[in-house]
């Protein structure tokens, strides 16, 4: 068991690299980042995107876990004749609950996903080239807990929906705000076939409410697009494995103590997605299924997997 002193000097030892990184990051590239993103505003195309996670899409009525994921993008887009440049900022929100909203809190099995809400909005920069490969890094900023509006939102939607109203959110996590630093990097993509792509891709987040590193594979089938943007009607599918350092959803903020119920993540965590995206002209739309496997520790796999739908609406006047 970790001693209070020691884990008080754990965190100030975290506290103090998150604001050496945001330090570090602000003086080495914000000034470039800042220019570009003016440069973007006004020279670059516009695009608007919705993002819904939710598994009551799948016709279940009863929310669990990862409940909902909301997010609207706005981003602006510099083409060349062999890259993308992108600069957008986006404000989101998660949900995630029991897996049974109906219990009341003291029914909640011990080794059971608290009640929790991430609200943040952020800004990021993301460079595609015509060979497949891509990077991308950015910066989210929001409040884990009753800050978050998790409660309100959740209420709310299923008193419009006829949905039942969930029991437990008397149990959250704790306030705290959040600060998270995230990157993907593909470094190349495969051709087998004209009508085939495989891109393998590397991916991390670091902060006091997700960290974490991973690696995906995604496989791409049909009329596909070099660049993002582009028109395409083509299926796919991404297998993702990631290790987990800290989710604040969890187990609580990384700051916060003594949080009314908390569980030990596991330390490694597989997601499987399958799905299909169609863009033409200004619009575009992407529907998938993904299967994510048990997070808390000491739970099976058969209790704590789930499934949820992913739909993604772009438009670009």
């Amino acid at each position: 068991m970790i001693q209070p002193g020691v884990r008080a000097m754990q965190k100030t030892i975290v506290a103090f690299f998150l604001a050496a990184a945001c330090i570090q990051a602000g003086a080495a590239g914000f000034g470039e980042l800042a220019e570009g993103f003016r440069t973007a505003v006004a020279q670059g195309q516009r695009s608007h995107l919705v993002d819904i996670d939710n598994d009551s899409l799948l016709l279940n009525r009863d929310d669990g876990f990862y409940t909902s994921g909301l997010r609207y993008t706005q981003q602006y887009a510099l083409r060349d004749a062999s890259r993308l440049t992108i600069y957008g900022w986006r404000i989101g929100q998660e949900q995630y609950t029991a897996s049974d909203i109906k219990l009341p809190p003291a029914s909640i099995p011990r080794l059971d996903h608290p009640y929790a809400g991430w609200l943040y909005g952020g800004v990021f920069k993301t460079t595609h080239l015509s060979d497949g490969s891509y990077r991308r890094f950015g910066l989210d900023i929001g409040c884990l807990g009753p800050c978050a509006g998790g409660e309100w939102t959740q209420k709310n939607l299923h008193r419009i929906l006829d949905q039942p109203i969930p029991q437990g959110w008397s149990t959250q996590v704790k306030n705290e705000p959040g600060l998270v630093l995230y990157g993907d990097l593909a470094p190349l993509r495969w051709n087998p076939h004209a009508a085939v792509d495989i891109t393998p891709a590397l991916h991390g987040r670091f902060g006091n409410i997700f960290t974490d590193a991973g690696a995906s594979l995604t496989v791409r089938a049909g009329q596909l697009n070099q660049l993002p943007g582009a028109s395409t009607l083509h299926g796919f599918v991404r297998i993702d494995g990631r290790a987990i350092g800290y989710n604040a959803t969890l187990q609580g903020g990384y700051f916060s103590n003594d949080n009314p119920r908390t569980v030990s993540p596991k330390r490694l965590v597989g997601e499987a997605e399958a799905g299909i995206q169609w863009i033409r002209g200004p619009f575009g739309v992407l529907a998938s299924v993904v299967r994510r496997s048990n997070e808390i520790s000491g739970l099976s796999n058969a209790a704590g997997a789930q499934n949820f739908a992913r739909l993604q609406f772009t438009y670009t006047p």
